[in-house]
């Protein structure tokens, strides 16, 4: 299975995740919300919103496109200090989120979920 296939699918993992957990939202924020130059746009996002609206269609489109995916991804300590405290089932959206963070830093060499 090819590495775009992988990571399509843990990105329609984390989507299906975000939005069971209730953080995935109908109307996208302003324009200039998105253009944060921050890491995961701390400033003008919260993290659910920038996996939304900044990370997911970003490597939605570059695995469409059969691009470079970036060579290393650590999302999953960010989310894991975002839903800290807030009593949801996020288990599975970290392990998805864990998972990208292991396709792309290995090369695809991650196991299968």
């Amino acid at each position: 299975m090819s590495l775009y296939y992988r990571v399509s699918a843990t990105l329609i993992d984390i989507e299906a995740e975000l939005r069971r957990i209730g953080h995935w939202e109908s109307q996208r924020p302003p324009e200039q919300a998105l253009r944060s130059e921050q890491p995961f746009a701390v400033d003008t996002l919260s993290f659910s919103q920038w996996l939304q609206f900044i990370f997911i269609p970003r490597m939605r489109f570059l695995a469409e496109q059969k691009q470079s995916l970036p060579g290393a991804c650590n999302i999953s300590p960010m989310a894991e200090e975002f839903y800290r405290g807030q009593n949801l089932p996020v288990a599975e959206l970290l392990a998805a989120l864990r998972h990208i963070d292991s396709l792309l830093s290995n090369g695809g060499d991650a196991p299968t979920r």
